[in-house]
């Protein structure tokens, strides 16, 4: 069962996305928000694992209450307005459904968060007992198949709107991900968030380049933008190790 909230201020829509949600035997109502605040009370008391946020609200919209969070469930925006679609998908959100919200609309956006789920369980590296060593590699579903990955053999990762693609020297994967979720699973200390797009393997980068790091792709050079909000830690760790 994963716990769900709904975070609307339109008691209307939230008795829709109620029934909708009470036809899904995987999903449990824990609460009905009307309020970022509410939501925020809501998240800290009970483990979520979905959040469906409504951006147009009181207070506080649902885009910069996103914002605040540092560990957010998946969240799928509500709201009847499509402006809004490009900024949602820039902080991770998983689906933007646009109201009056269909039941094949709502089941096709929880299939997509239920696979994240499963995913993100499969996937999910065990806690490292005293003495234990931490695995050198990750399994990912593709192909319908769980597909085994070292990390020595990652270039860099690219997002792609739903699908994240992880790039070999002669290869590549693309599986259902998060770039969030996927940098949370990965060591630290190895690859380094550059972009909101992109996550590089620290020991691949052959040079930096203005805004851009260079690595090898198939023996021919492949420039990577950094994103400003990632510049400052990526020198950090950058000018520690030259000369």
């Amino acid at each position: 069962m994963i716990n769900v909230i709904i975070v609307d201020d339109e008691p209307l829509a939230q008795d829709v996305l109620e029934t909708y949600i009470e036809k899904i035997p995987e999903l449990n109502l824990v609460q009905k928000c009307s309020n970022a605040l509410e939501a925020n009370e809501a998240l800290k008391n009970h483990d979520i694992g979905l959040m469906f946020l409504d951006i147009q609200m009181p207070q506080l919209t649902g885009v910069d209450f996103l914002k605040t969070l540092s560990h957010p469930p998946l969240v799928i925006f509500t709201t009847a307005y499509p402006n809004y679609a490009i900024e949602g998908f820039e902080l991770n959100a998983l689906d933007y459904l646009l109201k009056p919200i269909s039941l094949e609309r709502f089941m096709k956006a929880v299939n997509k968060a239920l696979e994240q789920l499963e995913l993100q369980s499969r996937s999910g590296a065990a806690p490292v007992a005293e003495g234990e060593e931490e695995p050198d590699f990750i399994f990912v579903k593709a192909d319908k198949k769980l597909v085994k990955i070292n990390y020595a053999d990652i270039i860099y990762i690219e997002g792609l709107k739903d699908y994240v693609i992880i790039r070999m020297e002669n290869s590549r994967v693309i599986t259902l991900q998060t770039m969030k979720s996927l940098e949370e699973k990965l060591p630290q200390s190895a690859f380094k968030r550059i972009h909101r797009s992109y996550i590089v393997n620290v020991d691949k980068i052959e040079a930096i380049v203005g805004n851009m790091i260079e690595v090898m792709e198939k023996n021919q050079a492949k420039h990577l933008p950094i994103g400003k909000n990632y510049r400052d830690e990526l020198l950090e760790i950058i000018n520690k190790n030259r000369l």
